[in-house]
């Protein structure tokens, strides 16, 4: 056979280099192809601003939003919380939080935290237990308050009644179970829910470590789903009689509306390409195949890449004024990502080291921006006055 030439033994060299390449990357999905995202600045702390920047795989590059005006910390409430997982608001602007391992529903008012109540049928574990909150949107007429939790067999959503008894104390009612089925595992269990601007459900599920699941429509996990508040596959979904909304999800952790209603997400990555993604009816987002933003044809790109996890993690999702607010679990900071449209501007992280993890984030009906920190035993809620 002879010997090869150097030339040709070092073109075999670099082909060896690259399939190697490709195995290691297919444990954890196809990650960002260069240059679709920047890399993060690792000495920024709060607050200084630090960015990952956002992927350029979207029609129109990045728009011309500007950077966000930096949120204000008007008040830490140290009220006692013990993992508080999610915060929502009753119209009278009380704040109820869900405690993933108590099982617990929190109320603050008055700069107090209350017990109303613990979920029956909550069975915590990892990262399972009582996790996402959804107000009715008719709660004045109805007064129902809806609960995504990990029980025995499943991960589920029922509602309950909170009744208010005299003096304004609130109390709570028996589950309702509205929704079943949905996986488990000891992490990626997704567990956001919120009612969209048409009045459904929309709920984020994770792939509860079943690669299979995310790709196969007629499977609950790795999905957002849409209900009817009753618990049915609301009308119009893309699948037909399906609660199936979009696909191909890892660990869909945040869901929030820009003002022309249309609905981003926040999602884990696995040890790169965490993702904001704007949610298209009956879209795939590629997990397991890809993740982030590398173009693929027939599946949609993130329009924020963060491609470091140690950065971000993000988890709940608000979004004011034409700027996406999310907390970040690893990355233990505030990021800000201006909205131009269907495009996304350059993240700027505020907070960073500050607050230890930062789990959920939402918008009070007086303007103001609550984030509720996570596994600091006691945990609190910071409250920012940011610009509309």
């Amino acid at each position: 056979m002879g010997t090869h030439s150097p030339e040709r033994r070092r073109r075999m060299m670099l082909a060896s280099a690259f399939a190697t390449i490709l195995v290691m990357t297919g444990c954890t999905g196809s990650p960002s192809s260069p240059g679709t995202a920047a890399t993060p600045n690792p000495t920024a702390t709060a607050p200084t601003p630090s960015s990952p920047g956002s992927s350029q795989g979207q029609a129109g590059g990045q728009g011309t939003a500007g950077s966000p005006q930096a949120p204000e910390l008007a008040e830490k409430l140290d009220v006692g919380l013990q993992l508080p997982w999610s915060v929502v608001f009753l119209p009278d602007g009380t704040a109820v939080v869900s405690e993933r391992d108590s099982a617990q529903v929190k109320a603050i008012s008055d700069g107090r935290s209350t017990t109303i109540g613990e979920v029956a049928g909550v069975v915590p574990g990892g990262e399972g237990g009582l996790l996402g909150l959804a107000v009715s949107p008719t709660f004045q007429n109805d007064r129902w308050l809806y609960a995504y939790f990990t029980s025995a067999s499943d991960n589920r959503i029922a509602r309950m009644k909170l009744g208010e008894e005299s003096g304004g104390t609130l109390s709570l009612g028996e589950p309702d179970v509205i929704f079943s089925g949905i996986s488990k595992a000891s992490t990626h269990n997704g567990g956001r829910i919120r009612f969209g601007p048409d009045g459904f459900l929309y709920v984020g599920t994770g792939d509860s470590q079943r690669r299979e699941q995310p790709q196969d429509t007629n499977a609950l996990g790795g999905k957002i789903l849409r209900l009817t508040p009753e618990g049915q596959p609301a009308p119009g979904n893309p699948f037909g009689d399906n609660p199936v909304f979009s696909y191909g999800h890892r660990n869909v952790q945040g869901l929030a509306w820009d003002s022309e209603g249309r609905l981003w997400a926040s999602e884990f990555g696995p040890d790169v390409d965490d993702e904001l993604n704007l949610i298209t009816p009956g879209g795939n987002y590629g997990w397991p195949t890809v993740t982030g933003a590398p173009g693929r044809n027939g599946l949609i790109d993130a329009k924020v890449v963060w491609p470091s996890t140690s950065e971000a993690s993000p988890s709940g999702l608000e979004i004011v004024g034409g700027v996406a607010y999310t907390g970040a679990l690893r990355g233990q900071r505030l990021w800000t990502v201006p909205l131009d449209g269907e495009s996304a501007g350059e993240p700027v992280a505020y907070f960073t080291g500050q607050h230890g993890r930062l789990r959920d984030v939402a918008r009070a009906p007086d303007g103001t921006l609550w984030v509720v920190s996570n596994n600091r035993n006691p945990d609190f809620a910071l409250i920012l006055r940011v610009t509309s």
